[in-house]
């Protein structure tokens, strides 16, 4: 099986956040879900982006019912980290310290996301990553 091809466009990523919030859906529901955020978007333009999410092995589709059901192939976690590794490798030559850093500085946290930060922080000074 080919690898997924994880370069998406904006309007991709959108679609496919609604796949991962919803689960399998008809075009009709992504269009709908779409709407509901403001995004105003034709049925066929929604088509033609899970048609190419499909070739790229992002989604499958259930072609039994008369109505296409797709259905994320890859989980957010997956494209995430992939994001997040070609955005390391190419702004910060690899050093994924760097870019935390950066959104360290420039970030507002809430008091339970800096506890978190703590923690990963008394992980990474114990040895255990």
């Amino acid at each position: 099986m080919a690898k997924p091809n994880l370069e998406l466009g904006s309007a991709e990523l959108e679609v496919l956040k609604v796949l991962w919030e919803k689960g399998p859906s008809p075009v009709r529901d992504v269009l709908e879900i779409m709407h509901k955020n403001g995004r105003r978007v034709a049925y066929t333009t929604v088509l033609t982006i899970l048609t190419r999410l499909e070739q790229k092995g992002m989604v499958a589709s259930d072609r039994s019912e008369q109505a296409y059901v797709y259905r994320a192939k890859l989980s957010r976690q997956r494209v995430t980290t992939a994001r997040l590794q070609a955005l390391v490798r190419d702004l910060y030559d690899g050093a994924a310290a760097t870019l935390v850093l950066e959104v360290v500085q420039s970030g507002k946290f809430s008091p339970e996301e800096i506890s978190q930060l703590h923690r990963l922080i008394e992980d990474l000074d114990a040895g255990g990553r």
